[in-house]
């Protein structure tokens, strides 16, 4: 079957270099790569964070008393070491 994909040119460069080299050619190289990966692992599941949460999840939170400007006022008095 025909088709037409799109491959960065320095992959396909490096593909076709593949290919002389092993004497093949580029369609076979495109059909091993395909193989290789379809044939191998299930994606594993997706990561997720780790929940990191410090103190009471259920505790009032702090900031809620602040707006965004005091929040911001706040953290620029502080300065930041080079």
């Amino acid at each position: 079957m025909k088709t037409t994909i799109d491959v960065h040119d320095e992959l396909l460069t490096r593909a076709k270099r593949h290919a002389r080299q092993a004497g093949v050619p580029l369609r076979a190289v495109v059909e091993e790569g395909l193989r290789l990966v379809l044939a191998g692992p299930e994606a594993a599941e997706p990561y997720r964070l780790p929940d990191l949460s410090v103190g009471d999840p259920s505790a009032e939170d702090p900031l809620e008393a602040y707006s965004w400007q005091d929040l911001s006022e706040i953290i620029h008095e502080y300065p930041v070491d080079p």
